[in-house]
C-alpha cells in the first residue's frame, strides 16, 4: 500500500535513488536536495514501505501563484496513478489560489493535460541552468 507523507525531511540516499531512477541529473547532488527540499512551500511523496518512489514540490506566494517545481515517480511504479494523486493533493492545497503553475517536459504534456493543465499560447518557459547532461 502506498503511504502519502507531508514532510520536507529526506535522507540524502532516498532523494539519490529516486531522481537518478528518471534519470535527472539534480539526483547527483543528493546533499543540495535534501537542502531543497526544506525551502520548498509544499512537499507531498510517496512512500512504499520505507522506499521513497514518489514526490512533488511546490513554490508559492503565499496567496495568487503556486509553482510545481518537481513531480517524479520511480519508473517501477508507473501506472499506479502516483502522480496523478500527488497532483491532485497540490491542487487541493492551492484550489484558492489564482495560478498553479508547471514546466512541463514535451513528452509530459499529455499526462498534465489529463491532469487539468492547459499549454500557454502566449509564453514559452526559459532557463539558465548548469544541470544539462
Amino acid at each position: 500500500m502506498i503511504e502519502y507523507k507531508d514532510i520536507h525531511d529526506f535522507a540524502e540516499k532516498d532523494l539519490e535513488r529516486l531522481f537518478l531512477s528518471v534519470e535527472w541529473s539534480s539526483g547527483h547532488f543528493p546533499d543540495k536536495l535534501v537542502k531543497a527540499m526544506k525551502g520548498f512551500s509544499t512537499v507531498f511523496s510517496a512512500w512504499d514501505g520505507d522506499k521513497l518512489i514518489g514526490m512533488i514540490c511546490a513554490m508559492d506566494d503565499g496567496v495568487m501563484n503556486a509553482y510545481v517545481h518537481y513531480l517524479l515517480v520511480d519508473p517501477d511504479h508507473h501506472g499506479q496513478k502516483i502522480g496523478r494523486t500527488l497532483v491532485n493533493m497540490v491542487k487541493e492545497k492551492y484550489r484558492d489560489f489564482l495560478r498553479l503553475v508547471v514546466i512541463a517536459y514535451d513528452k509530459e504534456l499529455k499526462f498534465y493535460e489529463n491532469c487539468g493543465f492547459t499549454k500557454s499560447e502566449v509564453s514559452t518557459p526559459m532557463f539558465i541552468t548548469s544541470l544539462w547532461t
